[in-house]
């Protein structure tokens, strides 16, 4: 399966990031580019130019964009996503995500467990939205969709 090996996060038309959004971004960056898997279905009647693919992702006009290009700069083409799908789980995300942090400081671990278990959870369904989205676009596994997912969400969080 082929892969991503350069990611651009597009946020000109977002304010500007905060330190600890921006930290956020360059963790979810090299996790992905450490380890992904992402393919391009074969279309009737069209050459897909094989990877490793350069992704430059942005939200536009309320769409989540994937702008493909190859490693010598040729153009594979874009798609957009609605960024509808998303918004309940980025939401509870968030929400979850506060909890972590706050129980981080004063909870026993068991009860932090309880909540990092239903993090998890949540990215795990945002990760399937992802993938679901994807279906015919890009061929991505779950753990390619749990990285991504973290970008749409940073790339949120910016917005």
């Amino acid at each position: 399966m082929s892969r991503l090996a350069q990611i651009e996060i597009n946020d000109s038309n977002l304010a500007p990031p905060t330190p600890e959004i921006e930290q956020e971004r360059k963790v979810a960056i090299f996790d992905l580019l450490e380890d992904n898997s992402f393919a391009l279905p074969a279309r009737e009647g069209r050459d897909i130019p094989e990877g490793p693919y350069n992704l430059n992702l942005a939200i536009r006009d309320k769409r989540l964009v994937f702008g493909l290009t190859t490693g010598d700069d040729a153009d594979v083409g874009e798609f957009h996503l609605s960024l509808g799908p998303f918004r309940q789980t980025v939401k509870d995300y968030f929400q979850i995500c506060e909890s972590y942090f706050d129980a981080v400081k004063k909870l026993p671990p068991s009860q932090i467990e309880a909540i990092d278990m239903a993090r998890r959870g949540i990215h795990n369904e945002g990760a399937r939205v992802l993938q679901e989205r994807l279906e015919g676009k890009a061929d991505i596994d779950i753990d390619t969709a749990r990285r991504l997912f973290t970008l749409i969400c940073v790339l949120h969080w910016g917005g």
